[in-house]
């Protein structure tokens, strides 16, 4: 099977956020953070893919998919990740306003589906702050970081390697440019020691808990393995 991997189009969107959704139904945060007797699967995917819309525009977005598929809009992984941003650089108003749009059209969804699909907002609003507390102390470096806000494999492609291409595609460029790249994992197993092959170490673990139920991430930075700091 030929994978190939490609910045995102439009057209791929809905397979992109089927496979976040597949990849991320087991995953530890996710499970912390959404209500199960509440949850809304079509409301879920709403948000995945207005995420994907802005990701487009604001972030370095790949997909993996089968050049040979007979299904052309599979998609089998998926990566996002944030440009670097030095310290004393301003946030340009497109930025702004693609969030605040973001934003917006989150609360158009929460209207029409009378609520927000079985997140428990008090529970994002603590990783908020615990993600907010961690970043502040972890990233030092002025000139930024390649933040890897999402990487997933849907789960019937997993272990075969599709998540190193959808890392590496993006973990080079920083290592010809001399950056740091920088990721959250909330699971210990296998992913931390998977990401430490890759160049990545664990710098701090950031504890989420709400009446009891608590939810680790793991902060992990890796060094570039080649060319000169800028």
């Amino acid at each position: 099977m030929p994978v190939e991997i490609t910045p995102i189009k439009h057209e791929d969107i809905p397979g992109a956020a089927r496979c976040i959704q597949s990849a991320f139904s087991s995953d530890p945060y996710f499970k912390w953070v959404f209500d199960p007797s509440n949850y809304n699967k079509n409301r879920n995917i709403s948000s995945l893919t207005l995420r994907c819309e802005w990701g487009i525009r604001n972030a370095l977005f790949y997909v993996a998919k089968d050049t040979d598929s007979q299904e052309p809009s599979r998609v089998l992984g998926v990566s996002m990740w944030l440009p670097p941003k030095s310290a004393n650089e301003p946030e340009s108003w497109s930025s702004f306003l693609g969030s605040y749009l973001l934003w917006f059209k989150q609360g158009l969804l929460n209207v029409q589906h009378l609520g927000r699909g079985g997140l428990i907002y008090r529970r994002y609003q603590i990783w908020k702050r615990s993600q907010a507390e961690a970043q502040r102390e972890i990233w030092t470096d002025p000139n930024g970081y390649y933040f890897c806000n999402i990487v997933v494999v849907h789960p019937k492609e997993q272990g075969r390697g599709l998540g190193r291409k959808l890392m590496e595609i993006v973990t080079d460029q920083a290592d010809k440019e001399g950056r740091r790249c920088y990721l959250e994992s909330s699971r210990k197993e296998p992913n931390v020691e998977i990401y430490g092959k890759m160049g990545f170490k664990v710098l701090r673990r950031m504890i989420c808990e709400d009446d009891g139920e608590k939810c680790d991430l793991y902060c992990m930075v890796r060094e570039p393995l080649q060319g000169d700091r800028q």
